[in-house]
């Protein structure tokens, strides 16, 4: 079992973690550099939260929720006002 462990860590350290290592290199150089992927996951939230919010107007305008207090069951007896 040590053996397959250390396959593993060995997979990780010498194979997977490269391209991290790279970026760890560029540090000394070019703060933009280093952090250029954290840009990216920036920018695909941000697109993302972009195309949520699109879709959410577009069903927002459809307007077929049903908006009403009983619409809600797990709101429960207490929250039905008529």
């Amino acid at each position: 079992m040590k053996d397959f462990f250390e396959g593993i860590a060995s997979l990780f350290d010498d194979l997977l973690f490269l391209p991290l290592d790279a970026l760890r290199e560029l540090q000394d150089e070019s703060w933009w550099a280093a952090n250029g992927l954290n840009w990216i996951f920036v920018l695909v939230v941000f697109v993302a939260f972009l195309y949520w919010m699109k879709e959410l107007k577009k069903y927002n305008e459809n307007d077929e929720e049903d908006r009403s207090v009983k619409a809600h069951p797990f709101l429960g007896k207490n929250a039905e006002l008529d």
